[in-house]
């Protein structure tokens, strides 16, 4: 069920962890006061046990309490996690250098950037095509890749007769991903809530969801508390959120049996209500960090999203290969997307430029358009429960 996807108890909770980890970044507290406060916290929300509403105010202080103990105090980190990840990103060089033997080196500029998150080669003129057209997000490697990802190795091992050996298998390739990668905050939060999404799937639970996505922030921000001031981290959930949280209301304009007949309709209604979605999370911050806002975002999701598929499908069979037809490929594929960027970049009115808002302001429009989203979900809601009332009626009478 729709609202199924935005009843989030954890959503809470990680507001509190958000706000805590601010107050802990701009107000400096001793640690012995923030240790006594979470013990305090703990012992009263023992005592109140028979006082639920009592109860949810302690746990919501006290993870308060405890993002601002964790922003000035901060989990060591792991040294076999460190140097995991050092021989990872090492064996990613080895992969950076089997593709530029491979391909052409603008060609090759954008495959690294989209498979294995290396921008350096990336020249001014191409970076600047993808910002201005609005497709900045596939060069940096977030849930569009992990999720391609998942879903071709998905389909290369599954298996009904092993189908959690084969679900394990995938969840560890994917994080296996995210370390070669360098665990970026928008890899590690995809392949957490991928993670999540795959063993629900295992029982055939409810996936994703707000709730799914406000327990991947929480776990991320006890370990990472400082990953919240970064805008890769802020840009990725509140997209996600979008998602989420509009998309099945916009998807459901139109009717599904009617999708369900109408293939090609259905994948460009999705696409176009998906890009949608997730611009409405994001705009106000690209506005806020870049001063911009990318007019024809849909035209040019439309041309980026099939060739980032294509692109990292065939960047896997090249470095399995290394046959030139492939490369030829996937160069001409890299090529194509390029031009079609450019050509979009040039068009009138492309990006409009000079946008400055300020915190308050950007606090404020979405703070609006939370309460877009709460009007909706409170409509739908009442909709539904009306529904459900005169059939219930109708069937007794």
């Amino acid at each position: 069920m729709r609202h199924q996807r935005i009843i989030a108890p954890l959503l809470p909770v990680a507001l509190s962890l958000i706000i805590g980890i601010i107050i802990g970044k701009y107000l400096i507290l001793e640690a012995t006061i923030t240790l006594t406060a979470l013990l305090l916290l703990v012992v009263c929300g023992t005592c109140l046990f028979r006082f639920p509403k009592l109860q949810t105010a302690t746990i919501l202080l006290l993870f308060a309490v405890a993002g601002c103990h964790l922003t000035q105090y901060p989990l060591p980190d792991v040294p076999s996690i460190q140097r995991a990840s050092e021989r990872m990103l090492e064996y990613r060089q080895h992969l950076l250098e089997q593709l530029q033997q491979d391909m052409p080196s603008d060609q090759y500029a954008v495959v690294a950037a989209m498979t294995l998150g290396d921008k350096s080669e990336l020249t001014p003129e191409t970076k600047q095509a993808f910002y201005v057209t609005g497709a900045a997000h596939v060069l940096a490697l977030s849930g569009l890749h992990l999720g391609i990802i998942y879903l071709i190795v998905s389909l290369m091992i599954r298996g009904r007769r092993l189908r959690t050996t084969a679900q394990i298998m995938t969840l560890l390739l994917l994080w296996a991903f995210a370390f070669l990668v360098g665990l970026s905050p928008s890899i590690v939060r995809s392949a957490t809530m991928l993670t999540i999404y795959g063993l629900l799937s295992l029982g055939y639970r409810q996936k994703m969801s707000v709730n799914v996505l406000a327990f991947t922030a929480i776990v991320m921000l006890i370990v990472h508390p400082h990953a919240l001031f970064e805008v890769g981290f802020q840009m990725s959930f509140l997209a996600v959120l979008a998602i989420l949280v509009f998309y099945p209301f916009l998807n459901g304009i139109i009717s599904e049996r009617w999708l369900m007949e109408h293939q090609l309709v259905r994948w460009l209604w999705g696409m176009t209500m998906l890009s949608l979605s997730a611009q409405l999370g994001v705009a106000p911050l690209v506005a806020f960090y870049f001063h911009r806002f990318s007019t024809y975002f849909l035209l040019a999701n439309f041309i980026v999203i099939p060739c980032a598929y294509l692109i990292l499908t065939g960047a896997l069979l090249l470095l399995l290969t290394r046959l030139s037809i492939v490369a030829a490929g996937l160069s001409a594929v890299v090529q194509g997307m390029s031009n079609a960027l450019t050509a979009i970049a040039t068009l009138p009115y492309a990006s409009i430029e000079g946008l400055y808002p300020t915190l308050t302001q950007t606090v404020l429009i979405y703070f609006f358009i939370f309460l877009c989203a709460y009007s909706l979900i409170f409509y739908y809601l009442c909709s539904h429960n009306r529904n459900k009332n005169y059939g219930k009626n109708h069937i007794d009478r």
